[in-house]
């Protein structure tokens, strides 16, 4: 057995998925849950245990374990292998193949962001990072929450990073991939962060891929700064603190989204355990796409100025259009997350968000401070200010019900709510609707996850099966042929036999054995046989049917020698029967 052969089969495909997607048990081996490769509203992707393989029915994704991690995490094959080998305590071996060229440049840009971490949080323990703690200080942040979260600082100089890393010997490629250099004019390098409280940013699977640095100087142009995009980091996709939080998210049915890295500290350090930061970025669908494989419940708690309010404001609509439950929370006294915790006490932040309001109470607030409501005019640019939110809303009778109260609210005639929504009604029904496949025959079925599952199943009914005409019937019969076929050459195995079949033949085996609530482990030999000898009686009911036909077409044609034969051949075939 070559590595990728043990190390699948040393894993759980089911518990390595989990960590990413919040899986339902929906059968004996089967597991659904929101697909992570495309934005969906109801659950359509399969993990089956028994056959360590996904499948989305959705967009089409699959594979096994491997290949999750490879297409979630965006790394190639030998990194793939390397994480889950140590995920797992399983020796890597040391062989050329798992280290190309862009495997060994990624290795090296995740190995600079450990050193860059252990030397950002010894400069912030040294002489050089006293301001920075006593700004950690001021802002009320423990050592001991200091060292949990990784904080560190980065040198004034802009050469104590490069110096460490010229020393390593990374290559001019690596340093410049890194993020966390800049480059000059004529080749030279410098460190991009300087004079900076620094916050290392994780991966979903809690590998360091860059850093956030806050100015410690007013004078600094930019209060905050990110590590520049590489071959490991894309702002976009990552939300700070998601690795920690991921659990707590899950365990509360909800998220808590703040604006920057001291709120989730904060926020965090009050024991409130779902809490994730934008990093002070404009909120990314693929962001609120990883919240939701983990519960689509989601408080947003930005700082109460009017940057804070115009970013709550375009949060929602995005939270909305992926079909996230939205609340907001208001904090008075103009105080931002960290500081109520710190002010009021964490039981008082965790009271306001369990009070949290629906989002489109907050929405109405801010259409009446936008809008002269006095006037007809104004009443009507409110509402069309709320109608998209509402719109945006899943269940028809939810959004009836709210566009009704909110205008309402905003004293809009109710006469335009229920135009608006015969419109928004008539667009629907120009949709097209996708078709729906006619389902397989229970038969076909049972018996394709029983040979797929069961060696002692195949051995007993496969010499039977491959002489049957029923199977030539089957919707399956090129599925069948193939998985014969497996049989004759030895092991059969479900990712084996997906990968000899056409795109077509793949939907039609995933939604038998993946998809369906039958599977392998429910279905026992003795089903099988009978699903056998029922084909058996159907080939020989056709058999005798199509042989009766037969001997009447000769009488008919008066070949009389022809008939006896055919009718000799019948009493034959009825009696065998």
């Amino acid at each position: 057995m070559d590595f990728k052969e043990q190390l699948k089969s040393s894993v759980d495909i089911v518990k390595v998925i989990g960590e990413y997607v919040r899986l339902r048990k929906s059968g004996v081996s089967r597991y659904t849950g929101l697909c992570p490769f495309h934005s969906e509203k109801t659950p359509s992707f399969s993990v089956h245990a028994g056959h360590q393989f996904y499948k989305c029915f959705g967009c089409g994704a699959s594979g096994d374990v491997l290949k999750f991690v490879m297409e979630f995490e965006h790394v190639s094959f030998p990194e793939a292998l390397k994480l889950l080998a140590e995920r797992n305590g399983i020796p890597m071996p040391k062989r050329a193949e798992y280290a190309d060229a862009d495997t060994r440049l990624r290795a090296a840009v995740f190995q600079i962001q450990e050193l860059a971490e252990e030397a950002f949080r010894e400069q912030l323990a040294g002489p050089a990072g006293t301001e920075a703690r006593r700004y950690l200080d001021k802002r009320g942040v423990a050592p001991e929450v200091s060292a949990q979260f990784g904080l560190g600082y980065a040198e004034r100089s802009g050469r104590s990073l490069l110096r460490l890393l010229e020393k390593q010997g990374f290559t001019a490629e690596q340093l410049e991939n890194s993020g966390l250099l800049g480059r000059r004019d004529d080749g030279s390098f410098y460190d991009r962060f300087r004079n900076r409280l620094m916050f290392p940013i994780h991966s979903e699977s809690g590998k360091t891929i860059g850093f956030g640095g806050r100015a410690l100087d007013p004078a600094d142009e930019a209060k905050y700064l990110n590590s520049a995009e590489s071959p490991i980091y894309k702002k976009s996709a990552v939300l700070y603190n998601l690795h920690r939080a991921k659990e707590g998210i899950r365990r509360a049915d909800r998220s808590v989204l703040v604006e920057g890295y001291m709120d989730a500290i904060g926020v965090s350090a009050a024991r409130v355990r779902e809490v994730v930061a934008s990093c002070g970025t404009a909120l990314t669908a693929q962001q609120v796409q990883a919240l939701r494989r983990h519960s689509d419940k989601i408080v947003v708690n930005f700082d109460p100025d009017a940057a804070g309010a115009n970013a709550a404001e375009r949060s929602i609509n995005l939270l909305l259009d992926e079909n996230m439950h939205v609340r907001v929370v208001e904090l008075e006294g103009g105080l931002d997350p960290d500081e109520y915790c710190k002010e009021r006490g964490a039981d008082a932040y965790r009271g306001k968000l369990d009070k949290a309001q629906t989002y489109f109470y907050w929405l109405a607030d801010r259409a009446r401070a936008k809008f002269d409501l006095r006037t007809a005019e104004g009443r009507v640019a409110g509402f069309q200010f709320l109608l998209p939110a509402i719109q945006r809303l899943p269940d028809k009778i939810e959004r009836v019900a709210v566009a009704n109260d909110v205008a309402g609210y905003l004293g809009v005639d109710a006469g335009l709510v229920l135009e608006n929504f015969r419109k928004a009604a008539m667009d629907r029904r120009d949709k097209k609707v996708a078709p729906v496949r006619e389902p397989l025959r229970a038969d076909e079925k049972i018996l394709l996850n029983l040979l797929v599952s069961d060696e002692e199943a195949r051995q007993e009914l496969i010499p039977e099966l491959e002489q049957l005409p029923a199977v030539e019937q089957f919707a399956t019969r090129r599925i069948f042929k193939a998985l014969f076929a497996l049989h004759a050459g030895g092991t059969v195995t479900f990712e084996e036999l997906h990968a000899r079949l056409e795109e077509s033949d793949q939907e039609l085996l995933a939604s038998a054995v993946l998809q369906d609530e039958t599977n392998g482990s429910a279905v026992s030999l003795s089903l099988g046989v009978e699903c056998l000898r029922s084909l058996e009686r159907s080939s020989l009911k056709a058999q005798v049917a199509a042989l009766k036909a037969q001997v009447k077409a000769a009488e008919r044609s008066g070949d009389l020698h022809e008939a006896l034969r055919l009718a000799d051949e019948l009493r034959h075939l009825e009696k065998a029967g």
